[in-house]
């Protein structure tokens, strides 16, 4: 169990471990196809993350890298081959993360619902381009800012001295 998930139904932790998966196919397959250089790199994030991330998502991460492969295979096989189909229903499935962020510890929540953007536009820069340029489609582009997702902010420090 993930330690900032405590306070979450077994469901509502299933829903968050399963973000980035999902954000890893919402995005790759945006284009139409999903590239195998889009599913190394989300796999090989993944791990950098359990260790180049703020100490509060290690743990996240840790758990996601345990089997990320094997879950976008598994979620590539399952869902729908139309891609618009397919993107509306991980929109949709996204969605519900709206109702769980708001149960987590602020400041966590805030970087990870962060990171959680930050890792679809990692894989949207993923492959694509000519020398690097034009590497983001038109259709990624779109979605790599995760708008299903209202925003999470951090609550502001509160000065010390003040009253």
């Amino acid at each position: 169990m993930i330690q900032h998930f405590d306070n979450l139904t077994k469901e509502e932790s299933s829903k968050m471990l399963n973000a980035i998966p999902l954000i890893t196919i919402l995005i790759a397959g945006s284009d139409d196809k999903i590239d195998y250089n889009e599913k190394k790199w989300a796999v090989k994030l993944a791990n950098i993350r359990t260790y180049s991330n703020p100490d509060e998502l290690h743990d996240y991460y840790s758990h996601i890298g345990i089997d990320l492969s094997e879950q976008l295979k598994k979620y590539i096989d399952e869902l729908p081959a139309n891609t618009a189909t397919r993107q509306q229903y991980i929109s949709k499935r996204l969605t519900e993360l709206n109702a769980i962020f708001p149960k987590l510890e602020p400041h966590f929540g805030a970087k990870l619902y962060d990171s959680c953007v930050s890792f679809a536009q990692h894989v949207a820069n993923a492959s694509g381009g000519f020398l690097g340029f034009g590497r983001v489609s038109k259709a990624e582009s779109e979605w790599m800012t995760l708008p299903m997702l209202n925003p999470v902010l951090a609550p502001e420090e509160e000065e010390e001295g003040e009253e």
